[in-house]
């Protein structure tokens, strides 16, 4: 009998988005429920805001071009806090000051990945921004959070002052927009099955278990 064979699961998604915050939080949940089935996880980078120049812009800017005015975010922000709080996460709106463009976070998350440290990485840079309003588009915030999972954060200061996977990110980042996704996380199973939105853990579990079985069905024929 053949071995059963990993799903891979890639999940499409913004450090600076919370709902992918609160996502990444789900699909963890999920395999939980799941134990049984082997899985390969990608972290895939798309960019929230892609107009946010590489310096970031200051949260009220943002604010102002995105909803409209700071008072009109706040009001969408307590249905995200609450739905964090479920999840036993933290998100504090008021401590973000500043927006980035997060060209850089993905590009640590991707030479995360060689250690297999790409999701801690990316939890990482999620709490320092949600919960403890860290700046994002400072490189010595990035090069604390690699230190923080184990990283060489040398290398990583070194890496970060590069070009180095800038193209590949952005490349990256178009294939998800090209191939329609617009909303994010988006958890894609097999390479061809997405999901879209921070879905429950018991829904996501669900479909991770009809995938696997389905794509080791057709491997078994």
């Amino acid at each position: 009998m053949s071995a059963v064979k990993p799903l891979q699961i890639d999940i499409v998604s913004d450090v600076v988005c919370p709902w992918c915050y609160i996502g990444k939080k789900r699909i963890e949940d999920a395999l939980a429920l799941a134990p049984e089935i082997p899985v390969e996880v990608h972290w895939r980078p798309f960019f929230l805001n892609p107009w946010i120049p590489r310096e970031g812009i200051s949260r009220d800017s943002y604010l102002e071009t995105k909803f409209g005015s700071v008072e009109a975010y706040k009001g969408i922000a307590q249905r995200v806090v609450a739905a964090a709080g479920e999840e036993g996460l933290s998100y504090r709106p008021e401590t973000v000051k500043r927006q980035p463009n997060t060209i850089d976070c993905h590009r640590l998350i991707l030479w995360a990945d060689a250690s297999g440290k790409s999701a801690a990485v990316k939890q990482r840079l999620m709490e320092l921004y949600f919960r403890d309003g860290g700046d994002l588009t400072l490189s010595e915030t990035l090069v604390q959070a690699a230190a923080d999972v184990g990283l060489d954060a040398e290398d990583i200061r070194r890496r970060l002052a590069t070009d180095e996977d800038v193209e590949r990110i952005s490349a990256d980042a178009k294939e998800a927009s090209d191939k329609g996704i617009s909303g994010v996380p988006t958890y894609v199973f097999a390479g061809k099955y997405a999901v879209s939105g921070a879905q429950p853990a018991d829904q996501l579990a669900r479909a991770i278990r009809q995938v696997s079985a389905e794509v080791n069905a057709v491997a078994a024929e």
